[in-house]
């Protein structure tokens, strides 16, 4: 607000200067650019107001951190990691050029995390099951990593607290998804993807892309980038079957 208020004000002093020392000609032209000004700090004013209502109605999607969302098979998951999912699929939907804080994104959005928690829940449980997790070595190296995209500790402690995290969270979370990790590599492996299908896909992105100015690139150049698209795409599908199996024996109790 502050930035706005100094780039009106800067546009008023402009306008009371030029009526001091200046001919109509200079005036006209100085009045032009002092409105293009004005308008400018009132479009980003507009837009930031529209900004701090959206971010209104996105933190009114929230739970209480310790309200108990959803059990399963007794495990609870809590509004702390809730809002944390939520966040996430919020910036997502924004990301695509969505509105995150409509009535039916919203209901949408809120179904997506808690199914999201559920089979995430699900898959740590049977990863502990079958023995796999993160050795200390692990996860210390990751938080190293993730320490380095910070400038110094003040910087990285700024972003646990922005993200309501101690690191303790945050090397629980590191663990979990080192032990999905690996849970997934084995229980669930990329199927392979056959020369058909890659050029298969590839005819249909060529037909897509290509218009009167534009030419698609040759297969050569792309076909790395598609075959481990269709191998993420795959094992997507087989990890969601995967879940779909475990809830079948899961005691699941959705609360919000």
């Amino acid at each position: 607000m502050k930035k706005i208020i100094s780039i009106l004000m800067i546009a008023m002093l402009a306008i009371a200067l030029t009526a001091c020392g200046s001919d109509d000609k200079d005036k006209k032209a100085s009045d032009s650019k002092d409105k293009a000004k004005t308008s400018q700090a009132e479009n980003q004013k507009k837009q930031e107001e529209q900004m701090k209502e959206m971010q209104k109605k996105m933190d009114a999607q929230k739970v209480d951190d310790k309200k108990v969302v959803a059990t399963v098979n007794d495990e609870k998951i809590i509004g702390k990691d809730y809002n944390m999912a939520l966040s996430s699929s919020q910036m997502q939907m924004q990301q695509m050029g969505q509105d995150p804080s409509s009535k039916d994104a919203a209901k949408q959005i809120k179904d997506q995390t808690v199914e999201s928690l559920i089979g995430q829940s699900l898959i740590l449980q049977d990863a502990e099951k079958k023995g796999y997790k993160a050795s200390d070595k692990e996860v210390n190296d990751q938080l190293s990593q993730t320490k380095k995209q910070y400038k110094d500790e003040k910087k990285f402690a700024a972003a646990l607290k922005q993200a309501n995290l101690s690191e303790s969270d945050l090397k629980g979370q590191i663990a979990d998804g080192i032990a999905s990790q690996k849970y997934i590599k084995k229980e669930v492996p990329a199927d392979k993807v056959s020369d058909k299908e890659i050029q298969d896909y590839y005819n249909k992105y060529a037909k897509q892309s290509t218009g009167k100015d534009q030419k698609a690139p040759k297969l050569e150049e792309v076909k790395p980038q598609i075959k481990q698209q269709l191998e993420q795409q795959k094992q997507q599908e087989k990890l969601v079957k995967k879940v779909q199996d475990l809830k079948k024996n899961a005691k699941i109790n959705v609360k919000i």
